[in-house]
């Protein structure tokens, strides 16, 4: 992926920045050595690595609100960082920016129960929402598998959803209001409280731009009470095209699980080595849960048994106990990591409609043999957010470009299949210069319109989402 050569005037003002963001930080919160900033020069897309300027931890939004004037002042470009769980690249930083992290941001500020919010700072982990208010019987619905490392600043540039968000949504659904530091140092307040602001969706905007309009520091999210009861059933088959028409036919049916997730046999084998959770031997599974009180959850699961039976199942196994359930979920939730144990991997994240699931997993399983890549499957069948996991060598020339090009034509797919390029990992550098396949110019001229407001000189992660071509002159201005 190509990244902008860094701009010498900006590496020659660099002592004078440093000098400047040191009178505003605490010693701790500037990382300028070449060894510390290793940690920062990528994320979880590991093949793209840039070492930064320099790594700013501000520990307040006033802090990053000082940090943000400095660098607009300087015409220092600044690159967002929640945790650096991102698989396309949203945190990968360039040679003449600042990065800056939110991780010293972890307080929870405010908990009202009554009215079922919870305020917080960004760098605090998702998992964390939910350990802040569960045992006062409440629970943060978005749920990522890399939940117990992801930040919320994160959740929201990505608009990141999980297992559950087929009946709960994704973030944008349980997100109320954030405080946002624009480029300048201006603070701005959208939302709150609420169930709905006022005027336009700013909200809307925010969510899920991945940097590109500004740092949000603060958010205001939904928390829900805990279900009465949960529980998973096991459909496994000897088919991914057959569990998918599977799927299709539960959402046509009008049943609402919680979630209902896919995995095919590589990714089954590598989870079950893992997490021990007694998955079947099989082709593909499904992981179907469903919630309620137990006549309710018995009533959904008989009706989903029965169009289950349909497709001639390998097997259809409910969970009989708690601990069986943790460990069900558990081997799904560890699937990423689990496959890294056995296999370098590049994951993607497109999205198309549930009818198309059989249709574009034999395309997938066709360019494969083409390509002469392995490739496992996992995904969030429900609300047809794919993750194909493309499997390679790293250490052999040219397979990484294979895999990139491999990864091209399945996103491309999902387009044509009527989806879009991401669910929820984004679009960063991994799916930027795909953008034009699924937007026209006049549509990105929009998107571009829209950082101009609140971006006007391009400093905020710049060369990102955007086709380089395209952005090239507002960047260079």
């Amino acid at each position: 992926m190509e990244m902008p050569a860094p701009n010498p005037a900006i590496l020659a003002r660099r002592g004078e920045v440093l000098d400047q963001l040191a009178s505003v930080l605490p010693r701790a919160a500037l990382i300028t050595d070449t060894t510390e900033l290793r940690a920062y020069e990528c994320d979880a897309l590991t093949a793209y690595r840039c070492l930064p300027m320099a790594v700013v931890l501000p520990g307040s939004t006033e802090e990053v609100a000082a940090v943000m004037r400095i660098c607009h002042g300087a015409g220092v470009p600044v690159g967002p960082r929640g945790s650096g769980t991102s698989l396309a690249g949203g945190a990968l930083p360039s040679e003449d920016a600042v990065l800056l992290g939110v991780a010293r941001m972890r307080e929870v500020l405010e908990v009202d129960l009554a009215d079922r919010i919870i305020r917080v700072q960004t760098g605090i982990t998702n998992l964390a929402v939910t350990g802040a208010v569960e045992e006062d019987g409440f629970f943060y619905a978005p749920d990522p598998s890399s939940q117990l490392a992801c930040a919320i600043a994160g959740n929201i540039a990505m608009n990141s959803g999980g297992a559950h968000c087929l009946k709960y949504g994704v973030t944008t659904n349980n997100l109320l209001g954030v405080t946002l530091v624009q480029m300048d140092g201006t603070v701005v307040e959208m939302g709150g409280a609420h169930l709905d602001a006022a005027g336009y969706d700013l909200l809307g905007l925010v969510c899920g731009s991945e940097g590109q309009l500004g740092v949000v520091t603060e958010a205001t999210l939904r928390i829900l009470p805990k279900p009465e009861g949960a529980r998973p059933v096991m459909i496994a088959f000897d088919s991914a095209e057959v569990a998918g028409a599977c799927v299709a036919d539960i959402i046509k049916a009008g049943v609402l699980p919680v979630a209902i997730e896919f995995m095919d046999r590589p990714c089954i084998r590598a989870c079950e080595d893992f997490a021990k959770a007694g998955y079947p031997d099989c082709e593909a599974l499904l992981i179907v849960e469903v919630e309620g009180a137990e006549a309710e959850i018995d009533a959904q699961l008989g009706l989903i048994g029965q169009i289950a039976r349909r497709h001639d199942p390998v097997e259809l196994r409910e969970s009989r106990s708690e601990d069986e359930s943790k460990r069900i979920w558990l081997g799904r939730k560890s699937a990423f990591g689990a496959m890294g144990n056995i296999n370098d991997y590049m994951c993607l994240d497109g999205t198309i409609p549930v009818s198309s699931l059989p249709f574009v997993l034999r395309r997938i399983g066709e360019m494969s043999t083409e390509f002469g890549l392995d490739v496992a499957n996992v995904f969030h069948a429900g609300d047809g957010n794919m993750h194909p996991l493309i499997l390679f060598d790293a250490n052999t020339p040219g397979e990484l470009e294979k895999c990139e090009a491999f990864g091209a034509e399945i996103l491309k797919l999902c387009v044509e299949a009527g989806g879009c390029l991401t669910g929820e990992h984004g679009v960063g550098i991994e799916k930027r210069d795909l953008m034009s396949v699924q937007f026209t110019p006049e549509d990105l001229e929009a998107q571009m319109r829209v950082k101009d407001v609140f971006d006007p000189g391009w400093l905020l992660n710049p060369a990102k989402v955007f086709p380089l071509e395209a952005s090239a002159p507002r960047r260079a201005a």
